[in-house]
């Protein structure tokens, strides 16, 4: 079959596209998550300034097409003077501006998961942390976050999901990710539909990958389906404790 041929005359190219997805992806879901932190506690935030630049940041960029946000910051902001590396066989000055682009836009959907997790955080924890003598920073790190994380983690993981299949978008500027290096192989061949099937099915293995992954941590983190109260009738030990307080006696 035609698709196999493809496949396997252009395997390094998409293996090399893919690679470079998942590297991109995972730097700007770790970029853009340190972003929308801080928008998203600047957004509940009472001072008016913090939470005012948060509200109008999200409202600008989810009110603007990813494309066009790319666009700005690779040509206009063309003057940012980029170290002469390579990553990935790409040079870091055509690399920095996609994963800043990417980042800022994911920064505006985190800060609303983030937002979303802390109010979904029951009151009464941050008035009973603050009871006992915790400040507002002490109770939203120790209490309220570490409970917001749980909450968030879903909507993170699909915004890695998101972000993985947003790289795409990076191949006008001719950046070498999946999509760009699929090109290549549909060029030669002038079978498009074939080979953009193969990208397609890529794509779909990595982001049904990312999907199972993160939902075996969201039930590492829930914990057992099954537990029993310590002290309950229903604990093994505590019935041993107490037959032996009988003998005891």
């Amino acid at each position: 079959m035609i698709i196999f041929e493809i496949f396997t005359d252009y395997y390094r190219y998409f293996l090399r596209g893919a690679q470079a997805t998942i590297l991109l992806s995972l730097a700007v879901v770790f970029v853009g998550s340190i972003l929308g932190s801080l928008l998203g506690i600047m957004r509940l935030s009472n001072n008016k300034l913090f939470s005012g630049f948060s509200k109008l940041y999200i409202t600008v960029i989810r009110g603007t097409p990813l494309l066009v946000q790319l666009w700005i910051v690779y040509f206009q902001l063309d003057f940012i003077k980029y170290p002469d590396w390579v990553v990935l066989g790409m040079d870091f000055e055509r690399l920095a501006p996609c994963v800043i682009a990417l980042s800022l836009n994911s920064a505006a959907y985190v800060a609303e998961i983030i937002r979303a997790g802390i109010q979904a955080v029951d009151k009464g924890q941050g008035e009973a942390a603050r009871s006992i003598g915790m400040t507002q920073g002490q109770a939203m790190r120790t209490i309220i976050l570490p409970q917001a994380v749980k909450n968030i983690l879903p909507a993170i993981g699909n915004e890695f999901v998101v972000n993985i299949k947003d790289s795409s978008v990076l191949n006008v500027i001719s950046v070498t990710e999946l999509f760009f290096q699929g090109k290549a192989a549909a060029g030669a061949y002038y079978r498009y539909f074939e080979t953009y099937f193969i990208i397609a099915v890529i794509y779909l293995f990595l982001t049904f990958t990312v999907t199972r992954i993160l939902r075996l941590i969201e039930k590492k983190m829930d914990g057992p389906d099954n537990y029993v109260i310590c002290g309950s009738q229903s604990d093994s030990r505590a019935a041993i404790r107490v037959n032996a307080s009988k003998e005891e006696a």
